[in-house]
């Protein structure tokens, strides 16, 4: 397991104390799990973009085309 030295601002340091306090877990769980979200969210959003690339507009208009009012 890696180590990493953290510079926080008081006021986001206590939030955090605060929050992982209420769920009842370490702040190094808080910051590992919102760590985790955020890599999920990009690989999401990265996922979307590729995905999106492969689309075909004018099939897609065309398919539209076909739905009723």
């Amino acid at each position: 397991m890696a180590v990493l030295s953290v510079k926080l601002s008081n006021s986001i340091h206590s939030a955090i104390k605060n929050f992982a306090a209420d769920d009842g877990i370490s702040i190094n769980q808080f910051i590992n799990s919102a760590v985790i979200e955020k890599i999920a969210s990009l690989n999401a959003e990265n996922y979307i973009k590729e995905r999106g690339k492969l689309g075909d507009k004018d099939l897609f208009i065309k398919i539209l085309d076909n739905v009723p009012d």
